[in-house]
């Protein structure tokens, strides 16, 4: 077992001689944690994760939750811990609850409550090395066609809006939060377009990095249309009439969402996911995509694409906003034309464009 460090008065959580209880000092790593911080859906999983290994622990020490202690937190009763959790999820789960667990035990070191880490006894699962999934060029014509003709079978059709959401997001490569967040005053003219038409768009993007994107007068047009039909069906939500002589991009503030939803507000995941899904079976391509990916299906092709075209790793990376280099390169390794051009250089091609005969049988 553990030996618990009884650490200094200051460090104590709340609640005196309570300090080696287990769930205290968890309220004192989210403490520690919002400094960072960290998004609602981020603080949500921490608790998820604490809950489902800590009624593990309970289990495999034989106590219930409620009185699990820092003398739990030993190799054996760990591993035994996550080993039972394993036996009823799957690896994306164990790794997510072994790095908030890797987590929560550096910080009780680091205050001095445990001796050390037993997360070095627990095996993490790998994630797999899967190249991303991308649309074919045939695949993205009939999306764009599809989205281009009317739509009388839908539901609260809104052929402009669908069609302005998923251009951005396919040649953007921005998130599905990303592309939630976002706000008019986020878009701004590029300043070195020569007729001024093209845009930026300031991206909040993920782990709160901040990038920028261009869209190009095809989908700058795109949007000024769904802007149009936007402020026809909410007018009590446009700052401007809707006059014909009034930019599209002047009839709302700033800090109006660019993305709404059927009721005029900013648009929600759960619409925004129903609508890309909706594309894709209208298109024939839902089959395509790749096993739960949805707007995320659109960046993978957006990313494809651009490696398709010999684009840096760096430029790539910076426009998909990776903090790491070995995840932009999952698009480059995936990349059919560099591969392809790197495939030809095979001296063995020059052989078959001569007619080299076959061996005989008998050298076969």
């Amino acid at each position: 077992m553990v030996t618990v460090r009884e650490p200094d008065d200051e460090l104590l959580p709340r609640g005196g001689r309570e300090q080696g209880r287990l769930a205290p000092w968890f309220g004192e790593f989210l403490v520690h944690r919002s400094t960072a911080k960290p998004s609602p859906n981020t603080l949500k999983a921490y608790r998820q994760d604490y809950a489902l290994i800590a009624d593990a622990l309970a289990r495999a020490a034989g106590v219930s939750v409620a009185d699990l202690t820092l003398d739990v937190l030993d190799k054996t009763t760990v591993r035994a811990a996550f080993a039972d959790y394993a036996l009823t999820h799957q690896a994306a789960s164990m790794r997510r609850c072994w790095s908030t667990w890797n987590m929560l035990c550096d910080f009780l070191f680091s205050v001095d409550a445990i001796v050390a880490n037993p997360m070095s006894a627990v095996l993490r699962p790998k994630a797999p090395k899967t190249l991303p999934k991308a649309f074919r060029a045939d695949s993205v014509e009939r999306l764009i066609a599809t989205l281009q003709s009317s739509d009388d079978n839908g539901a609260r059709a809104w052929p402009e809006r669908d069609l302005a959401l998923i251009l951005t997001g396919l040649l953007t490569g921005m998130r599905s939060a990303e592309l939630i967040a976002v706000d008019l005053g986020d878009l701004r003219d590029a300043v070195d377009d020569g007729d001024g038409r093209a845009k930026l768009i300031h991206v909040h993007g993920k782990g709160n990095k901040e990038r920028v994107v261009t869209v190009e007068p095809a989908v700058v047009d795109v949007l000024g249309d769904y802007l149009v039909s936007r402020s026809d069906r909410f007018p009590d939500t446009a700052r401007r009439r809707p006059r014909p002589d009034v930019s599209p991009w002047d009839r709302f503030a700033a800090t109006d969402p660019m993305f709404v939803g059927g009721d005029g507000r900013r648009i929600t995941r759960g619409t925004l996911q129903y609508r890309v899904e909706r594309a894709y079976r209208r298109a024939g391509i839902n089959g395509d995509r790749a096993k739960g990916a949805l707007v995320h299906q659109l960046r993978h092709t957006f990313a494809t694409a651009m490696a398709d075209q010999n684009v840096s790793i760096y430029t790539l990376m910076r426009m998909l906003g990776h903090e790491s280099m070995n995840t932009t390169q999952r698009y480059t390794a995936g990349a059919g034309a560099s591969v392809r051009d790197a495939a030809a250089l095979n001296p063995a091609y020059e052989l078959v464009s001569r007619g080299a005969p076959l061996p005989s049988p008998e050298h076969r």
